[in-house]
């Protein structure tokens, strides 16, 4: 866990709310480190983080159902500066003598917020009116003893509450929806909570190369690298603090990008000094994804032929004590590991392509309590270049899951082709960093064209692009027409074999990012 070098931590108590961790989020775009915890999280888990405040979720339960999640014993006990929110703020006042029952008016959407302490320090600075956003069916009809009301909505006349040391808010300030929410987080952390705003990238440095060096010794470590952002800080930070005792191995599997492999080694072999080796296994990979048509099958075969030769490759290596991966926050918590237990578990992760329940090695994840854009912000800190701290999210199957149907080498060069036009054009449109994912993708389809005067029959390629915060949901990306155009000719006039190019307008949800 991470020192009192980098401040004191806000403890979000998750009670299931869909916002959990996008409150998380609001506290460290404010540099104030936050970490998420079950609502059953015990003192001494809590205390090791070295708190200075703590944020109730949300939840979809109601508090006065038996079995709903009840208020941690400790957050009373602490003394901590408290700022509850919607479930939160109910828990907070059915525990403490006050009231709770099914509102006479359910509130989802906008309200309109009217302030009745302006001297309050959670409103400092803000208008007396101001648009929030509700998300609620129960609703606080009384209050606990000590509480008073400092800001109410038509249906809810109890929206904001306090007892001085206590905030409660029915309304969620986390979500963009809520004008001044982040005013609101931002003052009581810093006005109500007397936090300092130190959480930043080089303090997280020297705080990870000093632990990694306490938790490897004089062991040697090795990495995946894929190239993209999460491996590649991962393996810099790592060789920052263990020199050449580090070895990543990176495969290319015959599904990268077009150029990928050279760029990759160029970065972080030749600049960054990274001990690199590489190992090309495309014949392998393309011969286990022979014949095969079904997404899912691909991706097992893929993840299996990964470990196998990641395994061939470390036992070459002597003894190895860790393997290092660049997981994630959003990983740990989907994942719904011992840290995140009350999370409703999403998926799987394995930045190795599905890890084995007998791994020889000790897990070494650097990066387990970052958001991307915080990995980001650390790579820029350690002299990565852009192209590789903002590179696009690339699956971990490569090409293969942008192709329908059969993987070949002839099918390949043709998304491979047609992908890095997309993202060229994506790049000469400055549009580079505001997608979060765009690319190209392979349909079986042939179509009739003409070029030339002459009749044509080649694939149809679709052509995908998403704005997204956290890939859980995503948006099409409203590319200007002349920009696809670009993309279109280029596309149909460059690589030979396609006839016709479509744009994918659906959203996360109902479809994915990816097609297969």
């Amino acid at each position: 866990m991470l020192s009192q070098d980098v401040g004191k931590t806000v403890v979000v108590v998750d009670f299931g709310s869909q916002y959990s961790q996008l409150i998380a989020r609001r506290v460290r775009e404010l540099r104030v480190y936050s970490h998420l915890v079950p609502y059953d999280a015990t003192w001494e888990t809590v205390s090791s983080l070295n708190p200075g405040a703590v944020i109730l979720s949300g939840g979809p339960s109601s508090v006065y159902e038996p079995n709903a999640p009840r208020l941690p014993k400790w957050v009373l006990d602490s003394g901590l500066p408290v700022l509850a929110i919607c479930y939160g703020l109910q828990l907070i006042a059915h525990e403490m003598g006050g009231q709770v029952a099914p509102a006479n008016v359910k509130e989802y959407g906008p309200a309109e917020l009217q302030v009745e302490d302006e001297s309050s320090p959670l409103f400092d600075g803000l208008p007396k009116s101001q648009r929030v956003w509700m998300s609620h069916g129960d609703s606080v009809i009384s209050l606990p003893e000590g509480f008073w009301c400092i800001g109410s909505t038509v249906a809810s006349p109890y929206s904001v509450v306090t007892n001085g040391k206590i905030y409660g808010l029915q309304f969620h300030p986390e979500v963009v929806h809520t004008h001044y929410g982040r005013e609101i987080i931002s003052n009581f952390l810093f006005k109500i909570a007397g936090l300092e705003p130190v959480w930043t990238p080089s303090h997280f440095i020297e705080e990870s190369i000093q632990r990694i060096k306490d938790e490897v010794g004089q062991a040697k470590v090795i990495c995946a690298l894929s190239g993209g952002v999460d491996s590649s800080v991962a393996a810099t930070l790592i060789h920052k603090a263990i020199g050449d005792r580090l070895v990543c191995i990176f495969v290319n599997n015959g599904l990268l990008r077009l150029n990928e492999a050279e760029e990759v080694l160029g970065v972080l072999r030749d600049q960054q000094h990274l001990n690199i080796r590489y190992v090309d296994a495309t014949d392998r990979f393309l011969s286990a994804l022979h014949g095969v048509m079904d997404p899912e099958e691909k991706r097992k075969r893929i993840g299996e032929c990964f470990i196998r030769v990641f395994e061939e490759e470390a036992s070459k290596l002597g003894e190895i004590e860790f393997l290092a991966q660049g997981t994630l926050y959003p990983d740990v918590i989907e994942s719904a590991t011992a840290d995140t237990k009350a999370a409703a578990k999403i998926k799987t992760h394995h930045n190795v392509g599905g890890l084995p329940p007998d791994l020889k090695f000790k897990l070494l994840e650097p990066l387990k309590y970052l958001f991307k854009d915080e990995v980001r912000e650390v790579g820029k800190n350690l002299g990565l270049p852009d192209h590789i701290v903002y590179r696009h999210p690339f699956p971990g199957p490569g090409l293969a899951v942008r192709i329908i149907g059969e993987v070949t080498p002839e099918r390949l060069d043709i998304v491979r082709r047609c992908d890095a036009i997309v993202r060229q054009e994506i790049e000469k449109a400055g549009m580079y960093r505001e997608i979060w994912q765009a690319f190209a993708v392979l349909t079986p389809i042939r179509t009739v064209g003409v070029m030339g005067d002459a009749r044509t029959y080649g694939y149809l390629v679709a052509v995908r692009a998403v704005t997204s915060e956290d890939a859980m949901t995503a948006h099409w990306a409203r590319i200007p027409h002349e920009v696809l155009d670009s993309i279109g000719s280029r596309i149909v006039n460059e690589v030979h074999e396609v006839t016709r190019v479509v744009y994918d307008i659906t959203n996360k949800p109902p479809g994915t990012i990816e097609w297969e």
